[in-house]
């Protein structure tokens, strides 16, 4: 049996280890958000060959002045002079902010970017503004959905660990859940990937995962309750089901992990940068998920319990 909870001073520091690099993070390079929660505009042009984003962003930012993020796209169109399909390599300019873009600005950053990439015989494909009332409603509603998500994962874990506590249960399982959002945006921010709906994506992903491991366990506190009696300290329960469920729960994300990681690479060697932003962020979520489940969850549930008992003992004295 493995004394997860003695060594609980442990994991708590390196959790917050991580989120003061987070917090540094954050303060250095600041928190960059998407068009689909502040509004702005997107651009697409279609070229030929290979072309550099980096130059490509960093052109649209001098010729406009206002930020901008680049990446690769595809997409299938059909042929003007047949019915044949093909596949078609698209720049896609995201440029964040609360005014959209005028048609001179358009038609000036057009012309820099064609005569920059000449040889890509890159032209103007298709562009889509969203205004900032959208962006702000959408973010609006995405966290709506997480806080609905998150109160309805409590009630839940209420209802069922009832009989060992299940406010307790559900309050630490949120804690450990928070601690893995945490590390999810601290993702988005250290690798410079801005907010989007990808990241509430996540977010719900490992909100789900995380509180699958977490329940395993609190399934197993509740049938070793039973088993090692009353007045077995409530420690020893813990450490005991958390050592049961250990191999379970190292198995589980390892494979989760390999997938997603899998998903990486393969989007990483095809330039596919919408599905990496997704796949790198789920991957630190999934491992996130496992610590907490192990090393933050329960030992805090055990620091809640003892609490307790302490403050019966000294009603009754």
């Amino acid at each position: 049996m493995i004394r997860f909870y003695e060594k609980r001073k442990w994991f708590f520091g390196l959790s917050i280890l991580i989120m003061l690099i987070g917090i540094a993070g954050v303060l250095i390079r600041g928190i960059e958000t998407d068009i689909q929660f502040t509004g702005g505009s997107i651009l697409k042009y279609a070229y030929e060959g290979e072309i550099d984003t980096d130059r490509a962003a960093a052109l649209t930012e001098e010729t406009l002045g206002r930020n901008a993020n680049a990446m690769e796209s595809v997409t299938t169109v059909k042929s003007s002079d047949s019915d044949e399909s093909k596949n078609q390599k698209l720049l896609v300019l995201d440029l964040s902010g609360t005014q959209n873009l005028t048609q001179d600005e358009q038609d000036k950053l057009n012309k820099a970017l064609a005569d920059e990439f000449k040889d890509q015989k890159l032209t103007f494909f298709e562009s889509t503004n969203v205004p900032p009332f959208i962006g702000a409603q959408f973010l609006r509603r995405s966290i709506i959905a997480v806080v609905l998500a998150s109160v309805l994962i409590v009630v839940y874990v209420w209802w069922s660990f009832r009989k060992i506590g299940g406010l307790s249960a559900g309050v630490m399982a949120l804690v450990a859940l928070l601690h893995d959002v945490v590390v999810v945006f601290f993702t988005f921010v250290l690798f410079s990937i801005p907010l989007n709906d990808g990241f509430i994506a996540v977010v719900l992903t490992i909100l789900g995962f995380s509180i699958n491991d977490t329940i395993v366990i609190y399934d197993r506190i509740r049938e070793n309750k039973t088993l090692m009696g009353p007045k077995t300290p409530i420690r020893d329960i813990v450490n005991k089901s958390i050592t049961q469920s250990l191999t379970r729960s190292i198995n589980t994300s390892a494979a989760t992990f390999l997938s997603i990681l899998s998903v990486y690479i393969f989007s990483t060697a095809f330039g596919i940068e919408s599905v990496r932003n997704f796949s790198l962020p789920l991957m630190m979520g999934i491992v996130s998920g496992c610590y907490s489940t192990i090393f933050i969850a329960g030992p805090m549930w055990v620091m809640w319990q003892q609490y307790k008992q302490k403050g019966r003992a000294r009603a009754k004295a």
